[in-house]
């Protein structure tokens, strides 16, 4: 199971079902669970969200292009880094081979795909 917060459950949940396409579990008064392909991710409902500035969640993904794209037609704004070479989508190739490309959720979670 992974975690993340949200300060605002209508909200993240509109996002993480209706643009990631995640399938919701249960949408409790503490936390919007999801099924992330087997893994369950547990969206705790708080006051406050404190961003971190690290990946809180990602994802493999088989081909990384046609999903950033699918998601930007979503409305999903993917991040630029300063002295990080991304293309024109947004990702990123690691000195491994391994692309990668990171977004933001509606509380500001920095979550990822690599593919």
């Amino acid at each position: 199971m992974a975690f993340v917060a949200t300060a605002n459950g209508a909200r993240a949940r509109a996002f993480y079902e209706g643009v990631l396409g995640l399938r919701v579990i249960e949408d409790a008064p503490f936390a919007l669970v999801l099924d992330a392909m087997g893994t369950k991710i547990r969206v705790q409902k708080v006051d406050k969200v404190i961003r971190v500035p690290y990946t809180a969640l990602g994802w493999e993904v088989s081909d990384i292009v046609q999903t950033v794209r699918a998601l930007a037609e979503r409305g999903v704004v993917f991040s630029r880094y300063p002295g990080m070479q991304q293309d024109e989508l947004g990702i990123w190739m690691a000195p491994s081979g391994a692309r990668v490309a990171w977004f933001e959720d509606p509380d500001g979670n920095v979550l990822s795909l690599t593919g």
